[in-house]
């Protein structure tokens, strides 16, 4: 598990990016896989998320997780919130004690906020089109709605695909292009092949959101010695399918 160090210092919190070590899922799983849509064994994903859930706390209720869909929805979790449910969506929002928010990713980013004052969090997942579609300007506008302030946001990008193994095609640089000229500082071409920092584009939108206490965790989750689950990575191997890699913040 890999903590960040801006939120580490927080006492009311309880945080990680977790990954694929330590878990009870095989093959091409092996070993902590957390992904609920994955073709693992069911019962392997269970008993990962509850490692997980103890890893946190031993008081934390059930990992609360939504069905990911690379969109801009994000949930709201109060205290009258039914948590059987699991919407879609790609982003959770609750100021709930002992309630862990999670989100899966195998490449895409994942974010995690604090207000230490309002005391409220915020666990995002964003691939590029999630990113595209403004999921981090829509969750943070509503932290600030229910009160929160952005000079008391700590927001930090967890480990993602580098910008070295993030290769595009050209329609996909149109794409961004034409929502932002600017965003062409964004694309690297090497060899003749397109690349794109996802990481880069997710920390400017942060700060274009004008939060200013923003970490990144600069680990590569393609690079195998790293340890994460990759999906890109699973592509290339030609593996059917992938594990997921788990961020997770709760609030004590």
């Amino acid at each position: 598990m890999i903590k960040s160090k801006k939120l580490i210092k927080n006492k009311n919190i309880k945080h990680g990016f977790f990954n694929s070590v330590g878990g009870k899922s095989k093959n091409i799983y092996t070993s902590l896989n957390c992904g609920t849509g994955s073709k693992d064994l069911t019962l392997n994903v269970k008993k990962n998320l509850e490692l997980v859930r103890k890893k946190i706390s031993k008081k934390a209720q059930n990992i609360f997780l939504v069905k990911q869909i690379h969109s801009n929805k994000f949930v709201y979790i109060d205290e009258k919130y039914n948590k059987n449910q699991k919407p879609e969506a790609d982003a959770i929002i609750t100021n709930q004690k002992y309630l862990p928010i999670a989100i899966l990713t195998a490449d895409c980013v994942p974010i995690l906020i604090y207000d230490n004052k309002k005391n409220m969090i915020a666990a995002i997942h964003a691939g590029w089109k999630g990113a595209y579609k403004n999921i981090l300007d829509r969750v943070i506008k509503f932290m600030v709605k229910k009160g929160c302030k952005l000079k008391n946001f700590t927001a930090v990008i967890g480990p993602s695909i580098s910008v070295k193994n993030y290769e595009v095609k050209e329609d996909f640089k149109k794409k961004f292009i034409k929502k932002d000229k600017k965003n062409l500082k964004y694309f690297n071409i090497v060899k003749n092949k397109l690349y794109f920092d996802l990481t880069k584009y997710v920390h400017a939108l942060l700060v274009k959101s004008k939060i200013e206490n923003i970490e990144t965790i600069n680990i590569d989750t393609f690079d195998k010695k790293n340890k994460f689950f990759s999906a890109r990575r699973a592509l290339k191997l030609k593996h059917n399918d992938y594990g997921r890699n788990i961020s997770i913040i709760m609030i004590k």
